[in-house]
């Protein structure tokens, strides 16, 4: 067994390490889940091992195995994630005034981002002999594990807010999963599943605690650095929950540029509904921040990010910033996005897109500029929340004439006839 290209786990906060062969969530110097930690590499030894051409083709995110910290001899637990295309969208762009293009991951397995973790998450379980996986989530990550867990053999018990759109809910049980619903927010469904996992012993896959999570959300900033090698974007933009998520992008963009693979990095946009701001306030030095989360885009309702410093980190160091959007903000974004691209992302997978309009108007993006908004999960996992930006369907007698009264007969009649 080898995991020597990892040499520690470092503790955020004080800086104590930890040996990275144990199943470890945080740093036990600090309370409760304070003690964020931190995967440390041997950059070295993985430029080393990193021989995969740096071509654009990439089939999954294990194109990239030598920079994740899963033991040599462990067999990837994959779905086939990751290697997620990267469109144009010159409609979109039109309608923004600015350059975009769209990495869509709605389109990993389970319709989530989140599989890049669960991925490494699971493997890493199933290499260690745990037999139950366990998470809170607010649909996503529910879903995810409980996927990856059925193509690990493994149990899989989720517990989630019990507000969480019946949708999300759906998808796990048909993996297998026992969702419990919890009487409660997110973030008290969170408090429950740590403490689950302190007292039953269960690996816990909550990517904001879990070090090892993050890892597998970096692949997007590697599959990003290599997909725009020659035209890197000004922008990188992400909805931000438990800030786990644009952390982990910005590490691996980061660790590509380093490691001389491409010549330069992005600045990362993190975006946040007004009703779940936690992060972008504490980025912005703001004295009081609310720790209720009420905004529709339920993938991030986070009143209490657990990551915020690593997103903080991510936005500070790479010279961007965070803004905050409305919920009808971003419900126009997501019929903004389906009409001019025919990609149909959920509330929070929408985000980027009125994040980038927000920006525009306030200067912060200039119109010469270019930018990648990433999609993080597909609108099929929250339909109720699309119906609320269309309304409902059109209802007609099944009669031409009801055609024609609908768009008019000299309009059908020159459809007709062209």
């Amino acid at each position: 067994m080898s995991l020597d290209h990892v040499e520690t786990l470092e503790c955020t906060l004080c800086g104590a390490t930890y040996d990275p062969d144990q199943i470890m969530y945080t740093c036990p110097e600090h309370d409760g889940v304070a003690g964020i930690l931190e995967v440390v590499y041997d950059y070295d030894i993985i430029n080393e091992r990193f021989d995969a051409p740096l071509d654009g083709t990439i089939q999954t995110q294990w194109k990239y195995r030598a920079f994740l910290p899963v033991d040599t001899e462990a067999t990837p637990i994959t779905l086939d994630e990751g290697g997620t295309d990267l469109l144009d969208a010159p409609q979109l762009s039109t309608e923004l005034g600015v350059d975009v293009r769209v990495k869509n991951d709605g389109l990993n397995p389970t319709g989530c981002f989140k599989d890049r973790a669960t991925s490494v998450a699971v493997t890493k379980a199933r290499h260690a002999g745990r037999n139950i996986v366990t998470c809170a989530s607010t649909g996503n990550a529910a879903a995810s594990l409980a996927g990856y867990a059925a193509r690990a053999d493994l149990d899989c018990r989720i517990f989630v807010p019990e507000s969480a759109p019946e949708g999300k809910l759906v998808q796990p049980r048909v993996y297998g999963a026992d969702v419990l619903a919890v009487a409660g927010s997110y973030d008290e469904a969170y408090d429950l599943s740590m403490e689950v996992t302190e007292s039953y012993g269960w690996d816990n896959r909550n990517a904001a605690i879990n070090p090892f999570q993050i890892e597998g959300k970096r692949t997007v900033g590697h599959e990003l650095a290599e997909q725009t090698q020659d035209s890197i974007p000004d922008w990188v933009v992400f909805s931000m929950g438990d800030g786990c998520t644009i952390g982990g992008c910005w590490k691996g963009f980061r660790e590509f540029a380093e490691l001389d693979y491409v010549d330069d990095t992005p600045k990362m946009l993190g975006v946040q509904p007004e009703g779940a701001s936690a992060i972008h306030d504490a980025f912005h030095g703001h004295d009081e921040i609310d720790e209720v989360a009420d905004t529709l885009a339920d993938s991030v309702a986070v009143g209490r990010p657990r990551n915020t410093l690593k997103a903080c980190r991510a936005l500070e160091e790479s010279g961007g910033t965070a803004l905050t959007v409305t919920d009808d903000d971003i419900l126009d974004a997501e019929t903004v996005l389906g009409r001019t691209e025919g990609i149909y992302a959920e509330p929070a997978g929408a985000a980027p897109i009125a994040g980038i309009r927000r920006a525009r108007e306030q200067g912060i993006i200039s119109s010469d500029e270019s930018v990648v908004a990433v999609v993080t999960g597909i609108g099929l996992k929250d339909t109720a929340g699309a119906k609320r930006a269309v309304g409902d369907v059109t209802r007609i007698e099944p009669t031409l004439g009801d055609v024609a009264d609908q768009y008019g007969a000299a309009e059908t009649e020159m459809e007709y006839s062209s």
